[in-house]
């Protein structure tokens, strides 16, 4: 075996050029692959954290009327004193945040410009609220007692020209099916970095916001986060209630989910087209390889090597070249997602509806994609030499002499 490695090296280094750039194809075709994985999970993992932190929560406790495709005050949409029912959701030990919000569709008007936004109704002392405190980036965060102030999004501000102890008008309809409209001071302006989010959403003290909309005791949703995202569908189980609706963070994200698996269809589909690049460039190397050593396959044969030795020839040198190219190809994507794992790729504002991304997608490769992109390409690569292999291997003595000979 040793010695079949050793011959497999040497013909290798006849035309090291060629070598090289077969060994490199591999490489880039593996790099390749790793890349886009780390960019494919990269953006789901991202988009997923960012839509359950900021928008779903791990779960949402809704009034059993809830309808997604609409945003509804009236009380029999609401959910009536929600003190009560977080209660009994903060009874469980998986719960790291229970706290509810009111979420109404308003318009913001400043002189001769308006912009349809979602005004939401928080509890500011929440621990829920931690990214927009994170993220301000002037001015200050509302109080719970404010009753004038509010906060709004950098894309918002931007967009807006919109300054921190600016006032603006506010436009809401109210739970009696009337428009309210309330001059309002901006205290902050946050960013979390999610351009579509930061543009429509506007945040004031719950009590603020319930009296705003003549909702008085009542608020939309009770948003809940928990130890970890596994933890939903038990927990989902045991809040399930007559009175109103449990919503896993799955069941809020059907379309990342489903994005998630067409993305998996699409990156099998573009590994077969790049690993079928890679083992179209191996088999043209391996059948040079082949004519340019006819001759030395005939006396080989001659002398009474089997077919199946001079196949195992050509598979270890396969071998060989696949080796060099997955070393290659880790070294090289490795060197490619680490730069995009800490400086992401920037996107700026993604705009895809039901979907919140962040402005940079930031790669993120698992070791399970690593270990299965690896073994693919090796024995793609090892597939690849087969015709190659069987061509020398069935070369008869007389022929390949003469026609070297020729």
């Amino acid at each position: 075996m040793t010695q079949l490695f050793k011959l497999a090296y040497r013909n290798l280094g006849r035309n090291r050029t060629r070598s090289v750039l077969s060994a490199l194809a591999v490489s880039f075709g593996m790099a390749l692959l790793l890349l886009m994985a780390a960019v494919i999970n990269g953006e789901m993992r991202g988009s997923m954290e960012t839509t359950i932190k900021l928008q779903s929560g791990h779960l949402q406790i809704r009034p059993a009327s809830y309808d997604e495709n609409k945003i509804s005050l009236k009380w029999d949409d609401l959910i009536l004193n929600p003190d009560q029912v977080i209660e009994k959701v903060k009874s469980l030990s998986q719960v790291t945040v229970a706290t509810p919000r009111l979420i109404a569709s308003g318009i913001l008007t400043l002189s001769d410009e308006s912009k349809g936004v979602q005004i939401v109704g928080i509890e500011p002392d929440s621990a829920a609220n931690q990214p927009f405190r994170e993220g301000m980036i002037a001015g200050e965060f509302i109080k719970a007692d404010d009753r004038e102030g509010i906060l709004i999004g950098k894309t918002l501000a931007d967009k807006l020209k919109l300054n921190v102890n600016d006032r603006v008008n506010l436009l809401v309809n109210t739970s009696n099916g009337n428009v309210d409209e309330q001059l309002f001071t901006i205290r902050g302006i946050y960013s979390t970095r999610t351009p579509a989010y930061d543009e429509n959403m506007v945040f004031m003290p719950l009590v603020k916001a319930q009296a705003f909309t003549a909702t008085e005791n009542h608020v939309s949703t009770i948003f809940v986060m928990l130890q970890n995202a596994e933890q939903a569908e038990p927990v989902a189980q045991a809040l399930q209630s007559a009175d109103y609706k449990v919503l896993t963070w799955r069941d809020q994200n059907t379309l990342i989910v489903a994005f998630e698996d067409y993305a998996g269809a699409f990156m099998i589909i573009f590994y077969l087209i790049v690993l079928g690049i890679t083992a179209t460039v191996v088999t043209n190397t391996l059948i040079m390889a082949v004519f340019e050593r006819t001759r030395e396959i005939g006396i080989l044969a001659a002398i009474g090597m089997k077919g199946r030795g001079i196949m195992a020839q050509f598979l270890t040198e396969a071998a060989l070249l696949a080796t060099g190219g997955v070393i290659g190809g880790l070294i090289i994507g490795g060197a490619l997602i680490a730069y995009f794992t800490v400086y992401g790729i920037y996107i700026g504002d993604y705009g895809m509806t039901g979907a919140l991304f962040e402005d940079r997608i930031y790669a993120h490769l698992t070791l399970g994609d690593t270990i299965n992109l690896t073994i693919v390409t090796y024995i793609i690569t090892l597939i690849a030499s087969l015709y190659p292999a069987v061509l020398a291997a069935r070369m008869e003595p007389v022929e390949a002499l003469h026609a070297a000979g020729g």
